[in-house]
């Protein structure tokens, strides 16, 4: 019995000593690396899940080749989100143009471990009813199609990340930041090829109930702020949201504790990579999160 007891403990304490060992190797081996060399690997491991990495404003985005394009956008998605740690408000646009129906949507708040915001841009193969909404699935847009997109996420009044481009679905997020989605204010602008495709998200945004007063039109491009979402979510909903931020916030704080031997988000992730893979793989959850959404939505449709 107490030669299993001091088996036991001498596994503990070498186990100790090798991991302490390992973590020092690898803080020496990221602190020996250059910025250049830290974001070109950064970027390459993080390509696969469909972004990169903003090496001077310290946040990742959605590329324009994400396998997420496959996936396209249904109201299931933004529906089973919370499950998936996923808290945010959303603002869905929707407007018929030349013969089908397009939906430019707005995201703001907490991504497990990040706080971010999106822009998307679908549109469906025709003109779609209003009561159909909930239950059709959209593409995504193609080169051709992408607009010009811009926005700010402010968190209290104080700037947090901000992107731009052209793009069918602009993103940026935060990681290591916890936020309330009601504590974001996003502003957001769109910019329009034409006035026809202007004037139809106008008239998709009054009738989303966003007021004409807080928003401005620049020749083709509509500029506006989304804070309040006005979404009414049923009891699971709401406890799966707060159930998820409870976890979201306790996995952050994990995450900055763990990573506690740097503070630039190159490091703490590359670090993450290094000492937690599996931690690493699932800091970005976006893709297995579309991927198992659109399997379900097929299976009910």
């Amino acid at each position: 019995m107490y030669f299993l007891l001091f088996a036991l403990l001498l596994i503990a304490v070498l186990g100790c000593i090798f991991f302490q060992c390992r973590r020092k190797k690898i803080i020496c081996k990221i602190k020996g690396m250059d910025c250049c060399a830290k974001c070109s690997l950064l970027n390459e491991l993080v390509y696969p899940f469909g972004y990169d990495f903003q090496c001077d404003c310290g946040f990742f985005s959605s590329t324009v080749d994400a396998p997420q394009r496959q996936a396209g956008y249904a109201w299931l998605y933004d529906h089973m989100a919370p499950r998936f740690q996923m808290v945010f408000d959303s603002l869905p646009v929707y407007f018929d143009y030349r013969g089908r129906t397009w939906l430019i949507e707005f995201w703001k708040g907490q991504y497990g471990i990040n706080t971010g915001a999106e822009i998307g841009i679908y549109h469906a193969d025709g003109i779609i009813p209003e009561t159909e909404y909930k239950t059709a699935w959209f593409s995504c847009a193609k080169d051709s199609e992408m607009l010009d997109c811009s926005f700010r996420l402010c968190k209290f009044e104080n700037e947090c990340i901000c992107n731009s481009g052209r793009h069918w679905w602009l993103t940026a997020f935060l990681v290591g930041c916890f936020s309330s989605p009601s504590s974001l204010t996003m502003e957001s602008c769109i910019g329009f090829p034409n006035r026809e495709m202007l004037c139809a998200f106008l008239d998709g945004l009054r009738r989303a109930g966003y007021p004409d007063d807080c928003l401005s039109v620049r020749g083709l491009t509509v500029c506006f702020v989304f804070h309040q979402d006005s979404t009414k979510y049923n009891f699971i909903t709401r406890f799966f949201r707060k159930f998820s931020q409870w976890k979201n916030k306790f996995f952050c704080k994990l995450y900055l504790w763990v990573t506690r031997p740097f503070l630039c988000t190159e490091d703490r992730v590359l670090y993450l990579y290094y000492y937690l893979p599996a931690a690493f793989r699932k800091l970005l959850r976006l893709r297995r999160f579309h991927k198992r959404c659109h399997k379900r939505y097929y299976k009910e449709h």
